[in-house]
């Protein structure tokens, strides 16, 4: 039996020494914390880089047959007052073309994306009498600047230097649809591609020799792509009557069968004046090259390649969206093997985040084993072992709670983690120092050791407290930081402060509780004054 706590706690660590000291809880809440730790360590999404939020839109405004100066009287100034009366605009940018207005609006960082685009959206439509008579409907393009950043990348490439690229653009581009449908992919989009096309290479003789232009060639073949005719009506007995003719162009002869002009009473045809072919589009310059080194340690000769980029939503989870790419991508390896293509992951964000991750814990580890070695020579291996319980601890703490306020795991959040674990030990150290200490005082075998251990937490609690507030204090002027670097600095304000009281909360209530168990009170004490 334990003699009956003469000592009164004054202020809240030795309340909480007292409270949990002798509760059957305490190991029970101790293990229940490490384990809603490590789900969060598991649970929360990855990724090398947080997130930003950057909001804005882009109007565009039509205005047929007008003059650049026109544009900007009547459309560009009147819009631009309009938009300005948005709350969150940080800036507006006007620009007037001959026949159309382009204005772009954005909002400061940090305002929600979706509610920026809906305000201008409902400004320009509550405005749309102001637009000049024969101007088009605005068309409103919003901004995805947060989710147009890639994090996965895959370079294909033909190891057949004779292939056609159209046909390793159809394989890329038959890829890419279903990794589109992969769940929190955001964007796919395809560099460095060879699309098909029909090639019309016209002889500028053959041209000067019917005497006909280029004007004409163009608008030939612009009417025959765009129009088809078709007829729709109803019947005296009310049946439907469709005629229509099937899309004209379906092959090179069809493109050689368009009539440009008459020339002395007969037709003449575009493959008369041209050249047409079937194949890539040939006006497109763009390319990249990619080396691939072998099993052999060298470096394949540089081939064209197409490269897929793969961003993902908001929030989620890099690693996981990255592992479901390269799964997806191995069903079609020897599919493509068979037809002499390869692909090569050039970027792969989900990976590294883990790399950063796993480095973090491993470097947390570290740091734990290097207090508690320290500790072990300034107070003892026994002293050691209870502030190394408490690191964990209250980093799970941190952990769970980033994840309920949906956060995610990246190198700020890491760094955030880093920069608190020198701080988060202070309250430990100090509560075990002072323990200890009382422990070895003179008169300390006389005494009752739980009225001991709430007396020396209790003793250091104000100072303790104090010292953690103004640490926090410091911390807390970085949440108030606009713009980018607010945005990317705000995991810092929001985890280093949740550390530190979690520190304080670990180190009054698991400290006491672990020391009376693993200290002993020395043998061998001074006299009693």
């Amino acid at each position: 039996m334990h003699a009956p706590h003469s000592y009164q706690p004054k202020n809240s660590a030795g309340k909480l020494a007292k409270a949990f000291l002798r509760n059957p809880l305490t190991p029970i809440l101790g293990i229940f914390l490490l384990v809603i730790g490590y789900m969060a360590l598991m649970l929360m999404p990855r990724e090398e880089n947080p997130q930003m939020v950057v909001s804005g839109s882009t109007v565009i405004v039509a205005l047929p047959g007008a003059t650049a100066s026109e544009v900007e009287n009547v459309i560009v100034k009147p819009l631009e007052r309009k938009l300005k009366e948005i709350k969150g605009i940080e800036h507006i940018y006007g620009m007037a073309m001959d026949n159309v207005a382009v204005l772009n609006a954005a909002f400061y960082i940090g305002e929600a994306k979706e509610d920026s685009n809906l305000k201008i959206y409902d400004k320009i439509m509550q405005n749309m009498s102001m637009l000049p008579k024969g101007a088009m409907q605005p068309i409103i393009k919003p901004l995805d600047i947060d989710v147009d950043i890639p994090i996965v990348s895959v370079a294909f490439y033909s190891n057949n230097p004779k292939m056609d690229p159209t046909v390793l653009y159809d394989h890329v581009k038959e890829i890419q649809h279903h990794i589109n449908g992969l769940p929190n992919v955001a964007v796919t989009d395809i560099k460095g591609a060879k699309k098909h096309q029909y090639n019309v290479l016209v002889d500028m003789n053959r041209l000067s020799g019917y005497n006909l232009s280029l004007g004409q060639i163009v608008m030939a073949t612009q009417s025959l792509a765009y129009n088809v005719p078709e007829i729709k009506g109803k019947t005296v007995d009310n049946k439907i009557v469709m005629i229509g003719v099937r899309n004209a162009i379906e092959s090179v002869e069809d493109v050689g069968n368009i009539i440009v002009a008459q020339y002395g009473g007969s037709a003449i045809y575009l493959r008369d004046v041209a050249t047409i072919t079937a194949g890539s589009d040939i006006q497109n310059f763009k390319s990249a090259l990619v080396s691939v080194k072998g099993d052999d340690g060298k470096f394949s000769p540089l081939k064209d390649q197409i490269t897929l980029t793969v961003s993902k939503l908001q929030g989620t989870n890099a690693v996981n969206i990255a592992d479901a790419v390269k799964e997806e991508l191995e069903k079609y390896k020897e599919q493509m093997k068979a037809e002499g293509i390869s692909y090569v992951i050039t970027r792969n964000d989900g990976e590294r985040a883990n790399e950063a991750v796993n480095e973090l814990v491993f470097h947390l580890l570290l740091s734990i084993v290097i207090i508690a070695i320290l500790l072990i020579f300034v107070l003892g291996w026994r002293e050691s072992l209870i502030v190394t319980f408490t690191v964990p601890a209250i980093l799970a703490i941190t952990l769970f709670i980033a994840y309920l306020t949906g956060q995610t795991i990246n190198r700020i959040t890491l760094f955030a983690f880093l920069l608190s674990l020198g701080l988060l030990v202070d309250a430990a150290i100090i509560v075990i120092e002072n323990i200890h200490r009382h422990f070895h005082a003179p008169g300390a075998a006389d005494r009752d050791a739980d009225e001991l251990m709430i007396e020396a937490t209790d003793e250091i609690g104000a100072p303790t407290n104090i010292a953690t507030l103004a640490i926090i204090l410091t911390m807390v002027p970085m949440a108030f930081v606009g713009q980018m670097m607010g945005q990317f600095m705000k995991p810092i304000p929001a985890n280093v402060p949740v550390a530190l009281v979690a520190s304080l909360f670990v180190a009054y209530i698991f400290t006491p509780y672990l020391a009376i168990r693993l200290l002993k009170k020395p043998e061998h004490h001074g006299e009693s004054h």
